[in-house]
This record gives C-alpha cells, structure tokens and sequence, in this order.
C-alpha cells in the first residue's frame, strides 16, 4: 500500500507523538478521547463497535452543546517550530464533525494556564465533515504549544501541523558533536526516488524503528535507475565526522550496498539535477536488520555541508540514517 500522500509531504508533523507531541487538556472528550488527535496511524472507523457512552470513533469527540461557547484542546508540540501548513482531518466523523475551527498558538517553557496569552495561527475556518482539511500557514512565529477550536462541538479524527522545527542551537556543549540529520534537531528529507512502502520522513525519526514499516522502503526497481536514493536538509550547516545506518526489521529487503554523498547550497536553495556532490562515504556493503557504523570511512574532512544524498543500491530499506558532526552555528 502506497504511503499516505499530502501537500506538506516534506516537511514535518511537529505534534506527532513519536516526536514527543502530547494532547494536556480539552473542554470536553465524552465520546472519544483527546489523545487520538496525534496518533499516527491513519483513523478507522468499525461499524459495529459501541462503549458505553456510545459510539466508538477514531478521534476526539466531545458531546453535544447544549449552551454557548465552543470546545477547545490544547496539545503540547513534540518540538517546537514554525507551522506551514495543517490538517484538521475530520475523516469518519460525517454527521457529527465541528462546523468551523481555529488554532492558535504560544510559546511557553511551561504548560498553559489561564493566564496564556495566545496567538491566532489559524483564523476561524469551515471544515467539511469526512475529510482532510488542509490550511496554508503563513505565521513565521515558534511555537511549542497550540490550541485547537472547534464550533460548536464535534469530532476530529487528527491534527497534523506541518512545519519546522526551530532548534536553539546554545543547548548544545561546545564541540559537542550534534546529529545533523535528526528530526528534532531541524534535519529533514525533502525528496526521494520512490517511498512505496513506507515515508521518507521515518529515516530521521526518534530511537530505532519498532518495526518494518518504521523505515523509509521503496518498491522492487526493475530496471531504469542504477540506485534509490534520499536527499535530507541538515539542521545546521555541518562538518561530517561520524555516520550511522541501521537497517533494523529489514532481513529480506535491505539494500545490498550504500554510499554516501553531502553538498553545500546557499540558504533556501535545494539540489537540483546539476548539484555537484562530495563524496562522504565510498559504497559499502549491508547487512540485515543490524546497525552499521562509520567514522574512518568518512572522506569528507573538514568541508562543510547543507544536505546529504544517501544512495542504495540497488533498492530495499533503511531504518534510520544519523550524521554526526559540528554545526557551523552555536
């Protein structure tokens, strides 16, 4: 099955709980609980399934309003950043989604109290019931929490806040060396050759990948191409010293060999068909379901690098990709 496909495929949902994105409280969640918003499966629905407050639904559902005001859920982002795009997915919620949402935004070392002053990051907005609702977010501000609004009352099955996240780089201990690629630490896959099984984005994600599908696979190549490959945005503009590839679940379909190769483009840009690439990492072989580690093979020296293309050859699955070295900032 083909991976879940929307407009802000290449950047990253900061709310999803393998980033640490957590629902804290809501108004109201009687008929189906807060914290389905961020899981990371997509919603399904059982037609004959009941509790004993009613339907059972894939999401958050509040009752029914019987007074003024509207109900709201406050989620803690699992990293925080800046927000391009969102998805109030109201999928199976037909007859009982919210007629309109908004979402606003703060930022807070602490969890929100009434005292929050909150930002509008989205303006109150119709939604369809049963479906992906997507918004553009032209709000540059950070965020570490948001506030979902929903009118009067309903369901939605999730949120997905696409963004960035933005890293203060003064955390990190001098020469202390930094994974580059990592999601949380503003790494992320822009494009690839092919993603049939499973998304690009899971080869930064956080700890090893618990199964099969939490890696980045593409499809049997027959002919064509000599290899695929993934190109991922580094946080920081880095040296490269140190590099893992682990292709943990992956017995029957790792890649047989890899390489590994990186560039420096000005800020903004990405590669194109003409981008000249450094070699890191001269073709190695693989192993199944092991993690490979890199630190004498690495040919790159002191250059340093914006983006990174790791080439497999000749298809399969990687679990996770880290790139070790210094930031050029903090």
């Amino acid at each position: 099955m083909k991976v879940e496909q929307h407009p802000y495929k290449t950047w990253i949902d900061l709310a999803s709980c393998r980033l640490g994105g957590q629902t804290l409280s809501c108004s109201d969640d009687f008929f189906a609980e807060m914290e389905n918003l961020l899981k990371p499966s997509l919603p399904v629905f059982i037609d004959d399934k009941y509790t004993d407050r009613g339907k059972w639904m894939d999401g958050w559902e509040s009752r029914r309003k019987r007074v003024e005001g509207y109900d709201w859920c406050i989620i803690k982002l699992g990293a925080q950043g800046i927000i391009h795009g969102l998805n109030v997915c109201t999928t199976h919620f037909a007859g009982n989604a919210p007629q309109k949402v908004s979402i606003e935004g703060c930022n807070s070392q602490e969890a929100p109290n009434d005292e929050t002053v909150w930002t509008e990051v989205l303006p109150v907005s119709e939604v369809q019931p049963d479906s992906n609702n997507f918004f553009d977010i032209a709000n540059d501000g950070a965020w570490t929490h948001l506030r979902l609004n929903i009118f009067p009352d309903g369901g939605v099955a999730r949120l997905r806040v696409y963004g960035e996240p933005v890293i203060d780089w003064n955390w990190f201990l001098p020469g202390e060396p930094v994974d580059l690629a990592y999601v949380k630490n503003g790494g992320r896959p822009i494009e690839c050759s092919d993603m049939f099984f499973s998304s690009m984005e899971n080869l930064i994600m956080p700890n090893r990948g618990k199964d099969m599908g939490d890696g980045w696979e593409t499809k049997r190549r027959r002919g064509g191409r000599v290899c695929d490959w993934i190109i991922v945005k580094l946080g920081a503009t880095g040296t490269i010293k140190k590099v893992l590839v682990d292709t943990a679940h992956f017995k029957g379909n790792f890649p047989d060999t890899f390489s590994l190769e990186a560039c420096q483009l000005p800020d903004g840009q990405h590669p194109v068909e003409s981008t000249e690439w450094t070699t890191v990492i001269d073709r190695q072989k693989l192993t199944a379901d092991a993690e490979h580690f890199y630190k004498d093979e690495v040919l790159s020296g002191d250059q340093a690098f914006t983006h990174v293309r790791l080439n497999i050859f000749p298809d399969g699955g990687v679990s996770r990709l880290r790139v070790f070295g210094y930031p050029e900032k903090g």
